[in-house]
C-alpha cells in the first residue's frame, strides 16, 4: 500500500474505529505496529491558557552532595507529581526531583559522577545520558531497566575533551514516549577548565512541548501521534510559555531541543547570532547565522548580542512531511528577547581545534524505512532499521573499539528522521541527495543528525568502550515502534 492510500484509509476510519486504549496499545507495540490511541483527540486547552510573558526562570540545579574535589555525587528521583500550568487547574505529571524540566547537572571534565537513581514511577524506567561518552553498562539502555520501587547507582568519569551540552531522559523500550511527554527530561553540562567563552554570561533554554486536555490532563497519544511523533499545543522554554529573555551586552546561550518529535527551526526575527557549539561542544570558529534547525534531541550553543529593540525568538514553520490531515505548519513565537546595555565580551577567532577523523578502517550502512498496510481493519505501520524492527535479542552491527568507521545513514522514507548514536560523538562528512554529494561546511562533534526524505548522511565515528550501544530515530514514537538497532563494540 502506498503512502497516499494508507493516509486516506486512516482519515476515513479515524472516527469509525473504536480503540481499546492502553491494553491494545501495549499488545500492538509488542509487534511494533502503530498502537491504538484515542479515536478522537482530546479537546485541548486554549493556546493561551498557560500564562506567558514572565521573566525566564533559571534551571533548578542538582546539588552536589560531595565535598571532595573531582566528585559529583547526587540523588535523582523519578516520581509522579502535580503541577499547575494553567492557573487553578491541577495537572498530573512525572518529574525528576519534582522539577519540570529536571534539574541541571553541572560538572567538569575529569569529574567522577555518581548518581543514585530512585524509581518511584508505576513502571520500569532507565536514565540515558544522551551524548555523554559513558560505558555501555552505565548508559541507561532499554536492556537495563530499573523496576518500580528500585534504585540504581550510575557511575562514570567525564573524560578530557567531553565538554559540551548534553541531557538525560528515560529509555525503556516501548514507554519512552510516554515517560518523556509526561515530563521526564533534564540537562547535563560538562565544562572545560580551559573554556574560551567562560567570560560570557550564560542562558539555558530547554525547549519542550506540552499537550494539555481541557480538564488539565496530559492525554495519551493518538494514532497520528504514533505515526508522526507527538507535538503539543504549547512550546515551552524551561517550562514556561513565551518567557521574556533579557540579554545584557552579549550572552552565551545553550539550547536544547527536548521535544519528542517537534523540529525547531529557530530564528531571532532575522537578527544574526553566532553558532559556537553543537551536541558535543565547541566548534572550531564561530559561524554567523540567522536561523538554525534543531531536530529532536539536538543541542547548540549560540552567542547572542543584546538587540537594540525588542525582538522575538521564533520557531519557524518546518515541513517534515507528516502523515495525515494535520494542517499547515506555522511560525510560533516562543520568547520575547529584550536588550540591556552591558559589556560585549569578545568572541575568540579560534574556539578549539576540531581535528577531522582520518580514513575509515571499515564502512557500515544504516537505512531507515517505513511499511504501511491495513490488517484486520487496523492500520499497520512499522518503522524499520535495515528492513527490521527492533529486537533486543538481536545484534544488528558489530564494530571494533578505537577503529574509525564511516557510516552511511540512509533515509529511504518520505518524512524526516533524526538519527542518534549512543555513547560517542561523530563527524558529518557529507550529505547526499538526488545523487549529489555536498560536503559538510564545517567540522563539529554530534550525536544526533537529521535525515531529510531520500537523503543519505555520511558520518565518521569511533567507539571508545566495548559493549552494546543503541542507534535509532529520535522521534520517540518511531524509536518505540522499532526504528532502533543494536551495535556490539568488541
Amino acid at each position: 500500500m502506498n503512502r497516499r492510500q494508507f493516509l486516506a484509509n486512516t482519515a476515513a476510519s479515524a472516527v469509525a474505529l473504536a480503540f481499546s486504549g492502553r491494553a491494545a496499545a501495549t499488545a500492538a507495540h509488542e509487534g511494533h505496529a502503530v498502537p491504538d490511541g484515542a479515536a478522537v483527540p482530546s479537546e485541548l486547552m486554549p493556546d493561551t491558557a498557560i500564562p506567558g510573558g514572565m521573566p525566564l526562570r533559571p534551571l533548578v540545579r542538582l546539588p552536589n552532595r560531595s565535598r571532595r574535589s573531582g566528585l559529583f555525587r547526587a540523588r535523582l528521583v523519578a516520581a509522579p507529581t502535580v503541577v499547575e500550568m494553567v492557573p487553578g487547574v491541577k495537572t498530573a505529571a512525572w518529574a525528576y526531583n519534582d522539577s519540570l524540566p529536571g534539574p541541571l547537572i553541572d560538572a567538569t571534565e575529569g569529574d567522577i559522577v555518581e548518581i543514585l537513581f530512585i524509581n518511584r514511577l508505576p513502571s520500569a524506567t532507565t536514565v540515558h545520558w544522551h551524548g555523554l561518552p559513558v560505558p555501555p553498562d552505565q548508559d541507561g539502555n532499554p536492556s537495563d531497566p530499573v523496576p518500580p520501587g528500585a534504585e540504581r547507582l550510575y557511575r562514570f568519569t567525564l573524560p578530557e575533551g567531553s565538554a559540551g551540552t548534553y541531557w538525560y531522559h528515560p529509555h525503556p523500550h516501548g514507554s519512552t514516549p510516554e515517560q518523556v511527554f509526561r515530563g521526564l527530561a533534564g540537562t547535563f553540562i560538562v565544562r572545560s577548565r580551559h573554556d574560551p567563552l567562560a567570560h560570557l554570561p550564560e542562558q539555558h533554554l530547554v525547549i519542550s512541548d506540552l499537550r494539555l486536555a481541557r480538564n488539565g490532563a496530559i492525554p495519551d497519544n493518538t494514532e497520528l501521534d504514533w505515526m508522526n511523533g507527538r507535538e503539543g499545543q504549547y512550546v515551552l522554554i524551561n517550562g514556561q510559555r513565551e518567557p521574556e529573555i533579557r540579554v545584557r551586552g552579549r550572552q552565551r546561550w545553550r539550547v536544547w531541543n527536548a521535544c519528542s518529535a517537534r523540529y525547531l527551526r529557530l530564528s531571532l526575527g532575522g537578527r544574526p547570532f553566532w553558532l559556537v557549539g553543537t551536541d558535543g561542544g565547541l566548534i572550531g570558529a564561530a559561524r554567523r547565522m540567522t536561523e538554525l534547525l534543531l531536530a529532536p534531541g539536538e543541542r547548540a550553543e549560540w552567542i547572542v548580542d543584546a538587540p537594540d529593540t525588542e525582538t522575538k525568538l521564533i520557531a519557524l514553520a518546518y515541513d517534515r512531511q507528516k502523515m495525515g490531515d494535520v494542517g499547515p505548519e506555522r511560525d510560533i513565537v516562543i520568547a520575547t528577547v529584550k536588550g540591556v546595555s552591558g559589556d560585549a565580551g569578545a568572541i575568540p577567532d579560534t574556539l578549539r581545534p576540531v581535528p577531522a577523523l582520518g580514513e575509515p578502517a571499515s564502512r557500515k550502512r544504516v537505512q531507515f524505512s517505513e511499511t504501511m498496510s491495513m490488517e484486520n481493519g487496523r492500520h499497520e505501520m512499522k518503522f524499520l532499521v535495515n528492513g527490521k524492527t527492533f529486537d533486543m535479542a538481536r545484534i544488528d552491527l558489530v564494530s571494533r573499539r578505537g577503529r574509525i568507521e564511516e557510516w552511511d545513514i540512509v533515509n529511504a522514507s518520505h518524512m524526516d528522521h533524526p538519527f542518534h548514536l549512543h555513547g560517542t560523538q561523530f563527524q558529518v562528512v557529507e550529505r547526499v541527495r538526488g545523487g549529489r554529494a555536498v560536503p559538510e561546511p564545517f567540522l563539529a562533534w554530534r550525536d544526533t543528525v537529521n535525515l531529510a526524505p531520500e537523503e543519505t548522511v555520511r558520518i565518521r565515528v569511533v567507539q571508545a568502550f566495548a559493549g552494546i550501544r543503541m542507534f535509532h530515530c529520535h522521534i520517540l514514537e518511531h524509536e518505540g515502534q522499532g526504528m532502533m538497532g543494536q551495535l556490539r563494540v568488541e
